[in-house]
């Protein structure tokens, strides 16, 4: 993990940004001539960030729409000036904003290269030289003599990414716009976004893809409502952020209480705690309702004996125990494996595999069995289990039971009689070769 933590490169001090919102544009116009009545009304898209980021370190950036990521990385990237605190940006910030944002549309794409270039401090003559080297990247073909108006958004994000980067950045800010595109040029991009992290580049990165934040990321960073809610590892935050949303599509989401459990206690309720946190030793995000219950959980083989560890390859049954306190009608249980980061591995529930439970009465306690075979490589997993009851989507229910996280290890061991491979899974590959004579 290359970072400087004693040298600070980005510093924000109570950030808060304020707008003017008017219900009707004649009442911009009234604020302009009627002195002395205001018709607007205030809302505050940041309230009171403070935060440090150190050089080298990669920071993941998560929320809502509308939870003020798009403009903190702005008034980082400077291209907005908060209404007040204190912010301290130390180094060359190249920036990926939204899109459409730094160019031209008139212009062609070789002339926003130049402007640009530019703009981010290059020279005439090192734009000249790196020219070459930024539309191989971006691989447009002649569309780079042509008005950017006229591009696909991929074409566009193309170009823009190849710019930005083409500056080997202090600071680098990617907002969501490598979304944008198709795969391979995703995976030239986050190639590309590794070797700037390896060459010491602070990064800033913002995407609704969760693996992509467990893969690049040092730590994270959840904002919600203009506030910062938690600043922790990517796995913690991004376990708290699908809380959240549980919560917030669940029938009943003020019965719906979200709580950081740490060293086998709750230490933490974030629905009753209108501040941040920040805490790296915080473990586990949970939500349980006093109705339902995790009695148990083991693993079985197939002769159904205890297992304390699997051998890659082979069959297990992963069994589940709950304990209903209270009838529901449609409930549903599923699983979640995770790798050491938290990236998933493999995820179902016995809604999106067509199996119904049917009415569990109160005081029942209900054992659920799932049977598959693990092809993992060697390691440890964790084991996610959620419950919910009445299911009406894929993967959607009206409210949720359980959402317990990392509630217990699943240990897989080498199979000696596998084929030598690497990965994380194993596809059991056969072989067929055919040979014909050729003239």
């Amino acid at each position: 993990m290359w970072f400087m933590r004693e040298q600070i490169v980005i510093s924000l001090k109570n950030v808060s940004k304020r707008y003017m919102r008017y219900a009707r544009p004649v009442d911009r116009l009234k604020d302009i001539l009627l002195r002395g009545k205001n018709h607007a009304q205030e809302f505050w898209a940041l309230q009171d960030i403070s935060l440090e980021i150190f050089k080298g370190e990669t920071v993941g950036i998560i929320g809502q729409n509308g939870s003020g990521k798009s403009t903190l990385l702005q008034i980082i990237a400077k291209t907005l000036t908060p209404t007040r605190g204190e912010v301290y940006v130390n180094g060359l910030v190249s920036a990926l904003l939204e899109l459409g944002s730094g160019f031209n549309p008139e212009f062609t794409g070789r002339q926003n290269v130049f402007f640009n270039g530019r703009l981010l401090g290059l020279s005439q003559r090192k734009i000249e030289d790196k020219f070459d080297e930024i539309a191989a990247f971006a691989d447009i073909g002649d569309f780079i003599d042509q008005p950017v108006k006229t591009y696909s958004s991929g074409m566009f994000i193309r170009l823009a990414f190849a710019v930005v980067v083409s500056v080997n950045p202090d600071i680098l800010i990617v907002d969501e716009a490598l979304s944008v595109g198709d795969i391979y040029f995703q995976q030239k991009c986050f190639q590309r976004i590794r070797e700037l992290k390896d060459s010491g580049t602070t990064l800033l990165f913002v995407s609704h893809d969760s693996a992509a934040i467990y893969k690049l990321c040092h730590r994270s960073v959840l904002m919600e409502s203009g506030q910062l809610v938690l600043d922790s590892k990517p796995r913690q935050v991004i376990d708290l952020y699908e809380a959240r949303l549980l919560k917030k599509y669940d029938i009943a989401p003020e019965k719906v209480k979200i709580k950081m459990l740490s060293d086998s206690t709750y230490e933490n309720d974030l629905d009753n705690k209108n501040h941040s946190v920040s805490n790296a030793d915080l473990e586990e995000v949970v939500i349980n309702l006093p109705e339902v219950s995790i009695k148990f959980i083991r693993y079985l083989d197939e002769n159904e004996k205890e297992l304390e560890a699997v051998v890659s390859d082979e069959a297990l049954q992963l069994c589940i125990g709950l304990l209903f306190l209270k009838s529901f009608d449609d409930p549903h249980i599923g699983f979640k494996i995770r790798e050491r980061t938290g990236e998933v591995v493999f995820e179902t529930n016995t809604y999106c595999m067509g199996q119904k439970v049917g009415r569990v009465e109160s005081g029942t306690l209900l054992e659920i069995r799932f049977n598959f075979k693990v092809p993992l490589i060697e390691g440890e997993y964790t084991i996610t289990v959620g419950v919910a009851d009445s299911g009406f989507g894929e993967g959607l229910f009206e409210q949720t039971l359980v959402y317990a996280h990392n509630v217990t290890v699943l240990k897989v061991l080498k199979n000696k009689e596998a084929i030598l491979w690497s990965g994380l899974v194993n596809l059991s590959p056969s072989i067929s070769i055919f040979k014909t004579t050729y003239v």
